[in-house]
């Protein structure tokens, strides 16, 4: 609906409201009132953005709200995907994190009316405590009137965004004087549930009261949004691709036949360093006899055999609570205060079941595509009688709480001078919403898998499992569990004062000076209660009446491969909580043991099937930063055409004072075919290690009307981003549990330096009719001080290993099968030290077994690279017909691409990749129709591969989507509208060095939600 409306806005608004005001508005030298035509709608909305982006002297993309309450997305994150340069992360569709011109989440700022916002949460079921990027999904948008981009750097904003800077703009009362009430409700309806036998409809509420009193003097404005939503989601998972070069003989297993020694050396590099081994006999690469691989690859050939197939289903269930009060104050024109309380509440729960079978690198058959880099197998066989047909069922819950409280005074000294003081406490805390921890699994398994296949070569990975009995819940047993609990608080209280200085008639129009204080607490908190007993634990038939037989059938659809008359599906559901029940009545009557490796903590339950409070990892970092700033603004004309400039310069000086324990590790024991566990005494290591470092960031910003219609910027500037805490907090994080092979870790480095870019724009906008403009841009990034992880090989601890030492020689000294090594030792050893038979467990011993092994990730500064691009934008109105569209589009490049050939670790920009917007519209009085595509490109997305860990790439696929909103005004007051999200059910594919070797193939359906808005 498109109204037209005039009113008056006193120009001391346009220098600040609050400090975020400060920065989105063009600074104004003269006095009196402007009359400003406000048209609401799809159009309205645009053309307030147009005009954010044409007015502003560097390069700033923004959205605005059509109206009080009517933010034209629900979700802020797929509002920002329309921004040329923005491309979106999603999670189970819904857009969640932002990535700017190729630079991730961490690498952009978010703000909430100028200030800087703390984080904690992220990833499902993974608290992102020690991230620094903000999750879109804890801010509902009722609230929002506007969200501005910053792409090119600026010495009054806080410092840490390389990508850009995100200012979120809230409801101001006294911005939009009188009464304004909008309330809504609305219902969405979700068919990607998996268990549920309803698909039923989940609701929102929403309302937003603001209002002016004693001639607009005072003002109040009251958001509160609730909103729950229930959906599912269908996910295959290959956990990690192990990757070799094609001379590697280690994973081939002892099919390979006799060694002939005739082809060439043995490669030892496994074992260096270790004394130990003396010498013992290893295998080399010339086989006798036939091979049971087919297109074996050849030496200097990169391949990768998988580690395991799962299939996962999941159902999730959110809740979210959004409160805003701003109260204001005007007592004479020249004063404004403003004090605001935020508050937003996100919980999480996801419930799911799984099957599953892990790959033990024997006896292995496989068939290879025609030789070639980056090999997947088109087929990957075990025949290993008795392995675990494994079935998982497990909760994650969380909960992200933000709470933020500020004061604003903004004070017109003068005509010349204006003042402004801002102070805010805020805090991010993500904590444990369910009486089992962040995240719980308690799994089962049948011993009746002796042949397993995966099938490779389409999105969906085909598990194909040959079992010497039907599946049958008598021959199901209890094995093993993990639970953890994760806390992450960040507390960020953050003071400015500054003013801006007015000059009549002069070259510098105005200069805005300001220190800024912020002092930012970051804490996170780990404990795993995870019991190793992956072996069988509960008597065969102890169960059965707590499992229902159940299907994956239609679980993946939609996804390419699913129709394989190969593919595993049946399985047994059950209830965690139930299961847990069984298994400590079983274990109360003796049936069943209490398994402890190694000073296990049982937990409060003491039973070890629940989490535990005694937290083994404890990083708190505290960073200080004092800042100054100056900017002049500066205006005269070249060739009789109008310019402004910007000169700026922030100072800024940073002290990290960081603390963390982590546990003192003393022994492995070897629990089952491949896995170890760690042993301790309970005791911690305490490490306190201090950095300081200090910056002096430029900016520079060059404007100038080409004509009435065609404008030009140049902008130069230097930015910084920090280094996540969890690089910087320091202490030691080895991963559980320790494979028999080798163990890998994490180290951080409190001697981090920020990443610095010097940052380079160059745009021209043509502003050729109402409403309308096209404008392209090139930008370049020159960034250094990444952080890359050099990859160390360590003994930590000082940890003896059973699986390499004399007993494992002894039955294996040629392929180390891992199972039938661990088996071996069991049956053959049983007296030896170290051995205990019949809890199935065998303990490294000091002197006897060779020191562990871990590949330790520490992460360094040392490279430096370029990113540039192009940035092409459309927005074009069709005059008075109410058609319209916006078309953009972002390329980028960069000098370091991952090689997916090369098995070393190696520097590589994640998130970057190019993305495109087609967003036609039409409205009138009375309707108003929206379709959105959004597109972005593969890109890497990050590296390390779930259980095996190291450095393996992971690519997200491209990926498409269709969105559609349609309104409809009954009258002036009351709006119903319909939105429907991913209206094509597609899909997500993430893959590792090869396009055929899948990570997660995903299917999660499309979204319908139906509402109705009422305002006066």
């Amino acid at each position: 609906m498109q109204k037209s409306i005039f009113h008056k806005t006193p120009l001391a608004e346009g220098v600040a409201l609050a400090l975020g005001a400060t920065m989105a508005m063009p600074a104004v030298a003269q006095e009196g009132t402007v009359e400003e035509i406000v048209v609401t709608g799809i159009r309205g909305s645009l053309m307030q953005s147009m005009d954010i982006k044409r007015q502003a002297d560097g390069v700033v993309d923004a959205i605005s709200a059509e109206d009080i309450g009517d933010f034209p997305d629900t979700n802020l994150a797929e509002s920002l995907q329309r921004i040329t340069g923005v491309s979106i992360e999603r999670e189970r569709g819904e857009g969640n994190r932002v990535t700017v011109r190729g630079f991730g989440p961490q690498f952009n700022l978010v703000l909430l009316n100028g200030r800087q916002m703390p984080t904690s949460g992220g990833i499902f079921g993974a608290p992102q405590g020690n991230d620094r990027s903000f999750d879109f999904s804890n801010l509902a948008s009722e609230g929002i009137s506007a969200v501005e981009v910053y792409k090119s750097g600026r010495a009054d904003v806080p410092s840490g965004g390389i990508g850009s800077v995100i200012n979120v703009k809230s409801t101001r009362p006294l911005e939009n004087p009188g009464l304004k009430v909008a309330v809504g409700a609305a219902g969405s309806y979700d068919q990607s549930t998996t268990f549920r036998e309803d698909t039923s409809w989940t609701g929102e509420v929403s309302g937003i009261i603001s209002n002016t009193f004693a001639d607009d003097k005072f003002g109040v404005s009251l958001t509160l949004v609730h909103q729950e939503r229930e959906h599912g989601a269908a996910t295959a998972q290959v956990n990690g691709w192990r990757s070799f070069d094609g001379a590697n003989h280690i994973s081939w297993g002892a099919a390979e036949g006799v060694c002939d020694n005739a082809e060439a050396p043995a490669d030892t590099s496994a074992f260096a360093g270790q004394e130990q081994w003396g010498a013992i006999s290893i295998p080399c690469f010339g086989w006798e006899g036939p091979s049971p691989h087919t297109n074996r690859p050849e030496p200097g050939e990169v391949y990768s055999v998988p580690q395991a197939i799962i299939y996962n289903l999941s159902d999730y269930e959110r809740t979210r609570t959004n409160g805003q009060l701003t109260m204001q104050f005007r007592p004479i024109e020249a004063v404004t205060a403003t004090l605001d309380y935020t508050f937003t509440e996100k919980e999480e729960k996801r419930t799911y079941n799984d099957l599953s079978a892990w790959f033990n690198f024997g006896a292995q058959t496989t068939v290879w595509p025609e030789q070639g880099d980056n090999l997947t197998p088109d087929v990957y066989q075990e025949n290993l009688g008795g392995s675990d047909f494994s079935m998982g069922s497990g909760q994650d819950a969380y909960k992200n709480e933000n709470e933020s409280i500020g004061f604003n005074l903004l004070w017109d000294v003068s005509d010349a001078l204006t003042l402004h003081l801002d102070y805010h406490d805020s805090s991010a805390e993500t904590s444990p919403a369910s009486e089992w921890g962040t995240n719980a699994l308690l799994s089962l398994a049948a011993y009746t898998r002796d042949q397993t296949v995966g099938y490779f070569g389409q999105e969906l990975p085909i598990l194909e499992l040959g079992l010497n009995a039907p599946l049958n819940p008598d021959q199901m047993t209890i094995t093993g569990s993990v639970f953890d609990i994760r806390r992450s608080k960040m507390d960020l209280a953050q003071f400015t004062a500054g003013g801006n200085f007015y000059f009549e008639d002069s070259f510098v129009e105005s200069i805005d000076f300001g220190v800024q204080l912020t002092d930012v607490e970051n804490r996170n908190l780990e404990s795993t209660v995870q019991r190793d007993s992956w072996s069988a634990q509960s008597p065969l038939g102890a169960i059965s009446d707590l499992l229902t037989p159940a299907s994956t059938a239609g679980a993946f659809d939609e996804i390419p491969g699913s129709g394989d008359s190969r593919l595993q599906q049946d399985f047994f559901l059950w209830s965690m909580p139930e299961m847990i029940a069984r298994a400590e009545q079983l274990m109360a009557s003796g049936d069943m043991p209490i398994f402890n490796p190694g000073n296990l903590d049982f937990g409060p339950c003491g039973t070890a099937l629940c989490p535990s409070t005694n937290y083994t990892l404890d990083r708190a970092a505290q960073e200080e930063t004092a800042s100054v700033y100056l900017q002049v603004n500066m205006a005269t004309e070249l060739a009789s055409r109008p310019v402004s400039m910007r000169l700026g310069l922030r100072y800024e000086q940073t002290d990290v004072d960081n603390t963390v324990f982590y546990p003192n590790y003393t022994g492995l024991r070897w629990v089952s075919g491949n896995e170890l566990s760690y042993t301790n005494n309970g005791e911690q290591i305490f490490e306190n290690q201090k950095n300081d470092y200090n910056y002096l960031l430029p900016n520079f910003d060059f404007r100038i009307d080409i004509t009435d219609d065609i404008v030009g910027r140049f902008s130069a500037s230097q930015t910084i981003t920090r280094p996540t805490f969890q690089q910087s907090q320091g202490g030691l994080t080895i991963d559980a549990p320790y494979r028999a092979g080798g163990g890998t870790g994490f180290r951080g480095n409190p001697g981090l330096k920020p990443l610095e870019s010097d940052n380079f724009d160059l745009s021209f906008e043509w502003y050729y009719s109402e409403g309308s403009y096209v404008s392209v841009g090139y930008f370049y990034k020159d960034v250094t001080n990444f952080v890359n992880n050099e990859i160390t090989t360590e003994n930590l601890f000082g940890l003896p290993d059973p699986v390499f030492g004399p007993l494992g020689v002894a039955c294996d000294a040629f392929s180390f099968n891992f199972p039938p090594v661990y088996g071996c030792i069991l049956d053959t050893f049983p007296d030896e030290e170290g051995v205990n038979a019949a809890d199935g467990i065998i303990e490294g011993v000091p002197g006897r077994d060779p020191l562990a092994v871990f590949q330790v990730s520490n992460p360094i500064n040392t490279d430096e690279t370029t990113v540039d691009g192009w940035e092409l934008n459309l927005q074009h109105n069709f005059g008075d017909t109410g058609f319209g569209f916006i078309l953009n589009a972002t390329f980028v490049d960069t000098d370091d691409n991952y090689d997916p050939n090369n098995l070393n670790d190696q520097f590589a920009i994640f998130g970057l990749s190019d993305s495109a917007n087609f967003i036609p519209y039409w409205e009138n009085e009375d309707w108003s129709v929206r379709v959105a595509y959004n597109w972005r490109d593969t890109f890497l997305n990050g590296t390390g591969q779930g259980a095996v860990g190291g450095n393996g790439p992971n690519f997200v696929d491209e990926y498409a989507q269709w969105d559609m909103s349609v309104s409809y005004w009954a009258t002036d007051n009351l709006q119903f509208y319909a939105d429907a999200l991913n209206i094509t059910n597609e899909t997500t594919y993430v893959y590792g060095r090869d396009k055929n070797s899948t990570l997660f193939a995903t299917q999660y359906g499309p979204r319908y939600t139906l509402g109705v808005r009422y305002k006066f």
